[in-house]
């Protein structure tokens, strides 16, 4: 995480305590008079509000939810134990523990830059200097509909709560479902605002007026307004701020490549004393079983799928970036001094074996592969990360300049069979030549797919696009997978309940107004 995020956390950890109320959806910052007459007074001060947007408030879905409903339920990834299988057979319930943390994270951001937004207001109405004041609020409208987004995509029907002070004031916490297309606008309009406020550059891992356009050509192409999808892509790609990384596998294997040029948003984090939460945890979600020492062990929860496995084209250099299989290896991950009992087949760097017996050091694990995204190994002498709790601080990337690229392509190809539009292949072929394939001189909607596919593997994102298909092609796609193992296939028979996901059980028992049909927000 940038040294001014850290300190801008610090001074907010001073000033911003919690209010929890019973429904997820009201939770809120306590903000008041005191807090607003003693603090808030300099730019610094109010960037350390805004910080706390970025880090910690993510971890409950950025930690497993995301891979079970981006990434399992779509296919790309299969996981074996704890929460998650019901994710591969569409069996969950609205019980479910990953369904719960992820609503709860997305209504506590939206709570938090509701209430930031009125504290704010506030305090330029009190003489603030709202030369930092509107910025600072323009990014909070950036974080609002940015998870308003998600609710949509993920929920569909949803409450909308722009004022849970108010509604907690009121009395009346009976928060009605509005319809999809509501929350969607909703959604939209509050990354307007958030265009229209913040600044074309900033520090690196700040937001800026490019990562909201970039986000809402994203619900433009949801909402397949492709025109507008395409002006807005468009102008990211224009200002010339960002270009592709060339090392593929290296945006997510270092510290050191966060906030890169490809990055338009992404989840910041550090290593603190108590890194669970503050770090990134993907690292031991993900590591192979055999990585390990005296000290931690990697728990494999989630490894790719065999469609996944089975997705890439020969000579598609994102295969080697995003997954480790037989011959895959690293020479810098070697263990620390003192563990060779536990990792001496490592002493001249890792190398994934699925022919040797696991005791040493091969892994053959039941689809025979691992992820390796986010994947450094426990200790810092794993390729020089540092690593505590298991833990790193390697930046989780939403969204990235190649989903600008592709968005834009598939804007442009619109509702057409196919396109050979020039500006459309340029942006297309520039990811695919990243990945070291032959571009194509013409492309389809099941071109641009695929190439979504391979490129945001393991990044959470995959089942929107199946989603945004409309469910016959949905069940098309999940019913050709195999979503088991390499012994056991696994295929599966989709129904449309389940293209969007339940509102958590505890949610609806305290507010029966969400069990009722969705009403216009608008």
């Amino acid at each position: 995480m940038n040294s001014m995020f850290k300190r801008a956390a610090a001074i907010s950890a001073i000033t911003v305590s919690l209010f929890s109320c019973s429904k997820s959806f009201l939770d809120k910052p306590a903000l008041d008079s005191t807090t607003l007459d003693n603090y808030y007074n300099t730019a610094a001060e109010v960037r350390g509000l805004t910080s706390t947007l970025y880090g910690l408030p993510w971890s409950g879905y950025e930690n497993r939810a995301m891979d079970a409903i981006g990434d399992v339920m779509a296919g790309n990834e299969y996981t074996g134990g704890g929460d998650d299988p019901p994710f591969i057979n569409f069996s969950f319930a609205s019980t479910s523990v990953r369904i719960a943390d992820a609503w709860k994270v997305f209504y506590k951001i939206g709570g938090w830059t509701s209430e930031y937004m009125n504290a704010l207001e506030l305090k330029k109405a009190k003489g603030g200097d709202a030369s930092f004041l509107d910025p600072a609020i323009a990014e909070c409208h950036f974080f609002k509909g940015t998870v308003y987004f998600y609710i949509a995509r993920i929920w569909g029907d949803a409450p909308i709560v722009n004022n849970p002070g108010g509604t907690i004031l009121s009395g009346n916490f009976n928060i009605p479902r509005y319809i999809k297309k509501d929350v969607l606008q909703f959604a939209l309009n509050e990354l307007r605002m958030a265009e229209a406020g913040l600044p074309e550059s900033d520090i690196p891992g700040r937001v800026t007026k490019y990562a909201a356009k970039g986000m809402m050509a994203k619900i433009y192409l949801y909402r397949k307004d492709y025109d507008s999808a395409k002006s807005k892509a468009l102008e990211v790609i224009n200002s010339g701020k960002y270009d592709l990384m060339t090392d593929y596998g290296g945006m997510f294997n270092s510290s050191a490549n966060n906030n890169n040029k490809e990055a338009l948003f992404s989840i910041q984090h550090q290593l603190t004393g108590n890194p669970w939460g503050s770090g990134n945890q993907k690292n031991p979600d993900r590591g192979p079983a055999n990585l390990q020492t005296a000290e931690a062990s990697m728990w494999e929860l989630y490894t790719p799928s065999r469609d996944m496995i089975a997705a890439y084209e020969s000579g598609d250099i994102r295969r080697k970036g995003s997954m480790m299989e037989h011959g895959w290896s690293k020479p810098e991950w070697k263990p620390k001094n003192g563990n060779a009992v536990y990792n001496a087949f490592m002493a001249n760097g890792y190398k994934y074996d699925t022919l040797q017996a696991v005791g040493d050091g091969g892994q053959k694990n039941s689809v025979r592969a691992n992820i390796a995204k986010y994947v450094v190994g426990p200790g810092s002498a794993y390729g020089g990360e540092t690593v505590l709790g298991m833990n790193t601080g390697i930046n989780t990337m939403m969204l990235r300049y190649a989903d600008v690229l592709l968005i834009y392509a598939e804007a442009v190809l619109g509702t057409n069979a196919s396109t050979s539009d020039a500006a459309a292949l340029s942006a297309f072929n520039k990811v695919r030549q990243r990945a070291m394939l032959a571009p194509k001189t013409s492309i389809t909607l099941a071109d641009i797919m695929h190439e979504r596919r391979v490129e945001f593997a393991f990044e959470g994102d995959y089942w929107f696009d199946i989603q945004r298909q409309g469910f016959a092609k949905a069940k098309q796609i999940i019913e050709a997978q195999n979503r088991g193992t390499a012994d056991f296939p696994n295929y599966v028979t989709f129904t449309e309940n389940y293209m969007h996901l339940p509102i958590p059980a505890g949610e609806v028992l305290q507010d029966p107004e969400l069990a009722k049909p969705a009403i216009p927000y608008y």
